[in-house]
C-alpha cells in the first residue's frame, strides 16, 4: 500500500455522486466484521480508520446523514465508528 488514498468509488449511474445509502450501510458493515475479531474498541478504531482512509468524503457525508435519521441496519461497530468520524 502507497498510503495514499484511493479515488471514489463512483455511482456506477453518476460518476462523482456517492452510492445509496444502502450500498454504504453494507460496505462499513463488511468493513466492521473484518475487525470484529479485535477488542470492542479497537474494531471501533480500525473501523473509522478504514472509513477515513479509503472513502470519499462524500459517501461519509451520506453515511453520516443515514446514521442522523435512524441509521437503520448499521451493526454497533460501523455505528460507533460513523459517530467517531464527526
Amino acid at each position: 500500500m502507497s498510503g495514499e488514498p484511493r479515488p471514489c468509488v463512483d455511482s456506477p449511474t453518476e460518476p462523482g455522486v456517492a452510492p445509496a445509502p444502502a450500498s454504504l450501510v453494507r460496505m462499513a458493515n463488511q468493513i466492521a466484521s473484518n475487525a470484529a475479531h479485535k477488542p470492542h474498541d479497537v474494531a471501533v478504531q480500525r473501523t473509522a480508520d478504514h472509513l477515513r482512509e479509503f472513502w470519499h468524503p462524500s459517501m461519509i457525508r451520506t453515511l453520516e446523514s443515514y446514521v442522523a435519521s435512524g441509521g437503520e441496519g448499521l451493526g454497533p461497530i460501523a455505528l460507533e465508528a460513523v459517530a467517531t468520524l464527526r
